[in-house]
């Protein structure tokens, strides 16, 4: 009897799967607008300047390729936490916020996750309806129970703020609850600040424990007006996690580079959990690599190379924000159907397009155009030669 002879096959990721179906196609038209990548205009994962000079900079200067410590670059954590709750912030000056370098925002969850189970083993996950579809596997493989909690509505292609309280407020004492700060995903529709006062008058009167995940800082609006959920919390008194990534305001895929905050109350605790945290990374991974952490401690520690960062993300917004109003004003004028106004007031990269399973698989076998069965689409890999044959395969399958 083989060892392995009882292990079935995994289903496919929900993402990942339809680019390999994507990978296969023949179809020299087709467009995948499945995957969370920016692109550019050309199709392209960009070299941002500010990261091709940072990069020169370290190659310059070599040094060897030592360890990191277990929690990752002490620079690279300085310039997240300031990233993350502002220069002025009091919680950094209390040394109330412990940071850690992860692989990518996943690996913050992940850490985040691992380590809450420790301490709170009874308590029960809470992720938006709909969330991000690795949410759910990643909580559930920490060993928690994952329920949802009220978030999109889709009759007014908006959130059901009223059906999210409510929900929040049922939640048991010590439930975790997964937060979009910017950006949601899939849906592309955020809280308004006063939304999300109330979201933490919840959670202080019912005693949750917020984990905010924010991987995309910066493609709502700007850096700090994308930090405006964090730093509402930061000043609410609670305590809480915040996950972060700059695999996309940096166009860093591959190197994986992330965080993970933890909001303490004082400076006693924040060493108590740090020393906590680095036990579940030495039981991981040991610790992280150091490239990528480099060249975005690099970046965000030069006011020359920040400045130009900024105005490169900036660019990558705005011309997401130019592809979603293209598609709203080429696809309204072909669909009597369904008005898609709507997803010019979303945000990120991200649109929930309001289209079904079937319509997907529809876009997929006769289109060659691949979204998620949800129908979520990537605005950011949408460009001026794709666009029309987007919407027109679109177009052809609500009629």
């Amino acid at each position: 009897m083989s060892l392995f002879d009882h292990i079935d096959e995994a289903p496919k990721d929900p993402i990942f799967g339809i680019t390999e179906l994507f990978n296969a196609d023949s179809n020299p038209a087709k467009i995948n607008l499945s995957v969370g990548v920016y692109l550019t205009d050309e199709g392209r994962v960009p070299l941002l300047k500010s990261v091709q000079i940072a990069e020169k900079q370290l190659f310059e200067s070599p040094k060897p390729h030592s360890y990191l410590p277990i929690q990752g670059m002490p620079s690279y954590c300085s310039s997240v936490q300031t990233l993350l709750f502002g220069t002025d912030s009091d919680l950094l000056k209390q040394d109330r916020v412990v940071t850690v370098e992860t692989l990518g925002g996943t690996g913050g969850l992940k850490v985040g996750a691992d380590f809450l189970k420790h301490y709170y083993p009874n308590a029960t996950v809470a992720i938006s309806d709909p969330s991000w579809e690795n949410h759910r596997a990643l909580f559930e493989f920490a060993g928690f129970p994952v329920v949802n909690y009220t978030y999109y509505d889709a009759d007014s292609h908006g959130v059901n703020f009223k059906g999210m309280l409510n929900s929040l407020a049922n939640l048991p004492s010590r439930s975790v609850v997964v937060l979009h700060a910017c950006c949601h995903n899939p849906t592309g529709i955020d809280l308004t600040v006063e939304q999300w006062k109330q979201v933490i008058d919840v959670c202080k009167t019912n005693a949750l424990i917020p984990f905010l995940d924010m991987a995309y800082q910066g493609f709502a609006s700007d850096i700090t007006t994308d930090a405006l959920a964090v730093r509402l919390f930061a000043e609410s008194g609670l305590s809480f996690l915040v996950s972060n990534s700059f695999s996309k305001s940096f166009s860093l895929y591959g190197e994986r580079v992330g965080a993970l905050s933890l909001v303490t109350q004082n400076k006693t605790e924040s060493s108590h959990v740090m020393s906590q945290v680095k036990r579940f990374i030495r039981t991981n991974y040991s610790s992280t690599p150091t490239y990528g952490a480099a060249i975005v401690s690099t970046i965000l520690s030069s006011p020359k190379l920040y400045n130009m960062w900024e105005v490169e993300l900036g660019e990558m917004c705005r011309r997401i924000q130019t592809m979603r109003h293209q598609l709203v004003s080429k696809l309204n004028p072909l669909s009597s159907a369904l008005d898609f106004s709507f997803i010019n007031q979303q945000q990120g990269m991200f649109s929930y397009s309001g289209l079904s399973a079937e319509q997907a698989l529809q876009l997929r076998q006769n289109h060659s155009v691949y979204i998620l069965p949800t129908g979520r689409i990537c605005i950011a890999a949408l460009n001026s030669k794709n666009i029309d044959i987007a919407v027109q395969a679109i177009a052809a399958v609500l009629s």
